[in-house]
């Protein structure tokens, strides 16, 4: 662990403290000056002083062993430096340590500040990730952001931390991590670190023990035109080779394609396959683009990079027998993706008159695979754009979820996430490039929501308006107690509906949300849920479907609640340790 010290950020500013006969007589002393808590230690004819919490988590030193200059904690056995507050052991981070002076037998110490503090908690930071140490990438985020720093940059660490050291590629904490980033603007600000907190110790659990990974060199002095790089790339995709790929993927990234061009070549071998890795994959590469969103496109090349190897040995669902028998939905599709050219061809006049979403939705509900892909050909040649067209099959998705019946399996809560996961991806990709290729993914996405309309038969009811509560608020304060207590799903879906019909505030809700689904233990589905649904919610509006959609999501989160909340615990502990709480001192 690097330890960060820097010339002092104010002058010095030595205080008297205690009598060095009094140290001496003792061996240690507790002293208390200007708020701070100070343990004396004296030992080989000098005295020292270091701040008497643990850093680990909080435990008094003043008492404990103190041998050859290193004192040791009794209760982690964390050990440290007694001159400098090194810890030996990186788990317990540094304790502060002040420089002391002997002035006519009184012993004085140095309150300024030694080093500097962004520096410190960054390495901390880069220290937790190294070391998967929840705590201490706890304390670090939450002292970083209460510093003023832009979330942006611990992201940023996490990201380029994940895909530097993940052997299998971009997978489940990197996802974590770019939701929790995506849902930033939606929480309360005090739930901002703990979101960051969790991305950021999925992305360490990830990549605990795993070794660097190697970004492959473009191909040298290539002149090769973008479209043939696209060709090569998705062909390499088709046999699993994923070096090759990779390759083509970083050449065109260094030949200056944009990140509307790279986005395709992306998504168009992802769809080149139906529903591959029951959607996993493209979400993946959603995710991927929106870090980049966030952080910039120079990290470009070894964030997607980390994307290759999920994408071309993803399972396809055309080898899957649900997609095959007793209806072979690949035929249908493939058949139907011969249409779309022609069907986007005739509805291009049209744009901007279609209002056929209320007749589609019940036809994606049905039983019918053909008259599915039959009416979303038949609806984009009425005028409805790829992107209108994505988001009815998204809210048809999320309409699964909001009718799963209680009496499914509490495994089938994850067959019908799925599709609405990969939906709103699909949706997310096509507002970006809205491109032919990636418009066979709605098809997709439609026929996984048929797949699955066994999870609703018979179906829950939606939660209807009815007589307006009073006070919303007073609704929105019963749903942290609901999701104390398990098998709460349909109450908490009427209690939301109630509260959106009432008129509640609907970021005040989210925000609700949010702290109820970070004070349980990280879900990889529940976190891809939630944050899907808050950005579904943001294009719908205050609508019945947009409803529709935060009731889905209230009741998955009910479905996975309450957990153990030991990570909770974790990180109520750095937080109690960072406002400075005496947390096993007796008052």
């Amino acid at each position: 662990m690097t330890q960060i010290f820097e010339a002092p950020t104010q002058i010095d500013h030595y205080v008297c403290v205690a009598k060095l006969a009094d140290v001496q007589a003792k061996g240690s002393l507790l002293v208390k000056s200007e708020k701070h808590t100070i343990a004396l230690f004296y030992s080989d004819n000098q005295v020292y002083a270091i701040d008497n919490r643990c850093p680990h988590m909080g435990f008094p030193l003043h008492g404990s062993t103190c041998k050859d200059g290193i004192v040791t904690c009794p209760w982690h056995y964390a050990r440290f430096d007694l001159a400098s507050g090194g810890t030996f052991d990186s788990w317990a981070d540094d304790v502060p340590s002040f420089p002391v002076e002997i002035r006519d037998g009184e012993v004085w110490v140095n309150l300024a500040p030694p080093i500097d503090l962004h520096a410190h908690h960054y390495q901390r930071l880069q220290d937790g990730l190294e070391q998967s140490i929840s705590l201490v990438i706890a304390k670090s985020t939450i002292a970083l952001l209460d510093m003023g720093a832009d979330p942006t940059k611990p992201f940023q660490m996490g990201l380029e931390f994940g895909t530097r050291y993940n052997k299998a590629g971009w997978s489940s904490g990197l996802t974590i991590h770019t939701c929790m980033m995506n849902l930033l603007p939606y929480l309360d600000v005090e739930d901002r670190p703990r979101a960051l907190f969790q991305g950021l110790s999925a992305v360490a659990n990830d990549s605990a023990g795993a070794p660097p990974h190697f970004v492959v060199h473009p191909l040298p002095n290539s002149n090769v035109d973008l479209n043939t790089l696209k060709s090569w790339f998705c062909q390499f995709v088709e046999v699993r080779d994923s070096e090759a790929a990779q390759r083509c993927l970083v050449s065109a990234i260094r030949a200056g394609a944009n990140s509307a061009q790279i986005a395709d070549m992306l998504f168009t071998a992802a769809t080149d396959h139906r529903y591959i890795d029951v959607g996993h994959t493209l979400d993946f590469i959603n995710k991927a683009l929106e870090a980049l969103d966030a952080i910039g496109w120079e990290g470009a090349e070894s964030v997607l990079a980390s994307l290759v190897s999920g994408l071309a040995s993803a399972a396809r669902m055309e080898e899957s027998n649900s997609w095959r028998y007793p209806v072979d939905l690949v035929t249908i599709l493939e058949s139907t993706f011969e249409q779309l050219p022609a069907a986007l061809e005739t509805g291009r006049s049209q744009q901007g008159k279609w209002s056929g979403r209320d007749e589609l939705v019940p036809i994606l509900l049905g039983e019918d695979p053909q008259a599915i892909a039959n009416s979303l050909l038949n609806a984009l040649q009425a005028g409805c754009t790829e992107e209108q067209l994505a988001g009815v099959v998204t809210y048809t998705a999320a309409l699964r979820v909001a009718r799963f019946h209680t009496n499914n399996d509490f495994g089938d809560w994850n067959s019908a996430h799925h599709p609405f996961t990969f939906a709103n991806a699909v949706h997310q990709g096509i507002r970006r490039v809205p491109s032919l290729e990636l418009l066979r993914g709605v098809f997709d996405a439609a026929m996984s929501v048929y797949l699955n309309r066994f999870l609703n038969v018979p179906p829950a009811r939606l939660p209807e308006a009815k007589d307006a509560a009073e006070n919303p608020e007073e609704l929105l304060k019963q749903l942290p107690d609901l999701l104390d207590r398990q098998q709460q799903v349909n109450e908490t879906g009427k209690l939301v509906a109630h509260y959106l019909y009432s008129g509640g505030s609907s970021e005040k809700l989210m925000a609700m949300l949010g702290k109820l689904m970070l004070r349980e233990n990280r879900d990889f589905h529940v976190i891809q849920e939630m944050e899907a649904a808050f950005r579904q919610y943001s294009l719908l509006g205050e609508t019945a479907a947009g409803i529709h959609v935060l009731i889905a999501a209230s009741r998955y989160l009910a479905a996975h609640a309450p957990t153990m909340r030991s990570q909770g615990q974790t990180y109520q502990i750095a937080h109690r340790l960072h406002k400075g709480d005496r947390l096993f001192e007796e008052s």
